[in-house]
């Protein structure tokens, strides 16, 4: 027996806005029909899995335990490093050497992501 991804749930202090944001970042999300509510707005990616963003009262305060890693389809880790900086994104931590390495972003809200490297020989390496 085993289990299947269903959904990712985001802590967010404005849900709606986040689900924006992050819809301008991944092109195989779509934000799932709305629903009136503003404590838990969804974003719908591939084969039905989601990213959920739930409404919380506090800030967040610490690096996350588990993070978002994106890699860019139709153009290069820098290019797609500069369109997340210019709509909101800011630099956490810049660990890209020429072809290879990641940067660590954040979302507006301060959740921490990684851009990978495109390239065939970027397929299948992970990164800590």
């Amino acid at each position: 027996m085993t289990s299947r991804t269903s959904n990712f749930c985001i802590d967010a202090r404005d849900p709606r806005a986040q689900v924006a944001w992050w819809a301008q970042v991944l092109d195989d999300f779509r934000p799932a029909d709305d629903d009136g509510t503003d404590d838990e707005v969804e974003l719908i990616g591939p084969a039905g899995r989601s990213l959920i963003f739930l409404r919380v009262p506090e800030p967040k305060t610490v690096k996350n335990r588990m993070h978002i890693c994106v890699r860019p389809v139709d153009c290069t880790r820098d290019e797609e490093v500069q369109r997340l900086l210019d709509i909101g994104a800011t630099l956490v931590n810049d660990l890209r050497q020429d072809d290879s390495g990641w940067a660590v972003l954040a979302d507006p809200e301060g959740n921490e992501f990684c851009v990978l490297t495109t390239g065939a020989h970027a397929a299948g390496v992970a990164h800590g």
